[in-house]
């Protein structure tokens, strides 16, 4: 039975990994639930707090302690704190799962470098069919090709910090991969004004904010006379969580490296 140490336990994302977790999914067990210094519920049991039932673990701000303790870490935090937490578990020298978004290029070295020494999952999206709908998108953008302008609207909650959205971005990466394109000399992020006609290579990327919408992300293809979209939508959290877990659960004992849910799925 493998420990797992689930980092911001009592954000939105972790209530609903430690929920996964409650359902006692095979081989897997919360050790150690963690969230910041001064946070109202350290000491309370973790499933509790959570609204999942009793784990007989208490909320710690000591990830350190935790993750020796554990064999692999979920981390829904911010990028900041998950480079710092990539750190300390390969210092420890366990496996880490993170899912937080909106890492600088300097940041994503640093967990590249913490995955020299241990295996990680970095994805900015657990979900099975948002991972699936990635593969998709570049075999569909391979062959329309040239002839299909490329954009992309996500939807995310009000609350939601970084902009674009991490899947956004991997999304039009992947896109513009398979055109031979890079999004640093293509990638348009608004519009506005007398801006011209479009130019055949962009791709667009924007972003919605509002209310509660857990997630909804389309790429568009549009060409003369029709137009081919794909669409995923989360209904909860839940599908984020699950996937999070199935990662955790698959990349304790994996060889040192820097994976992604592609990886985890075997797309």
């Amino acid at each position: 039975m493998a420990g797992v140490a689930v980092c911001g336990a009592m954000g939105r994302m972790g209530r609903a990994v430690l929920g996964v977790l409650a359902s006692r999914p095979s081989g897997l067990a919360l050790s150690a639930a963690v969230e910041v210094p001064g946070h109202p519920l350290l000491g309370q049991d973790a499933f509790e707090a959570a609204g999942a039932g009793k784990a007989g673990v208490a909320i710690t701000d000591d990830f350190s302690r935790a993750i020796s303790d554990a064999d692999v870490a979920i981390d829904f935090t911010h990028a900041a704190s998950s480079v710092g937490h990539a750190r300390r578990a390969a210092a420890a020298g366990k496996a880490i799962v993170i899912g937080s978004t909106g890492f600088t290029p300097e940041q994503l070295a640093e967990v590249r470098g913490a995955a020299k020494g241990i295996p990680c999952v970095l994805s900015p999206n657990m979900s099975v069919g948002v991972n699936l709908m990635f593969k998709v998108a570049a075999d569909v953008a391979r062959v329309l090709g040239e002839d299909y302008d490329v954009e992309i609207v996500e939807v995310h909650h009000r609350f939601k910090k970084d902009s674009p959205s991490g899947t956004a971005v991997k999304l039009a990466d992947s896109v513009a991969e398979a055109l031979g394109r890079e999004m640093k000399d293509v990638g348009v992020y608004g519009r506005k004004g007398i801006v011209g006609e479009r130019t055949r290579n962009e791709i667009g990327v924007f972003a919605v904010r509002a209310g509660d919408v857990v997630g909804e992300h389309t790429l568009i293809f549009g060409g003369i006379g029709e137009r081919f979209e794909i669409t995923h939508r989360a209904h909860s959290r839940e599908t984020f969580a699950r996937g999070a877990v199935r990662a955790a659960a698959w990349v304790v004992g994996k060889p040192n490296g820097l994976y992604d849910m592609r990886d985890v799925l075997g797309l």
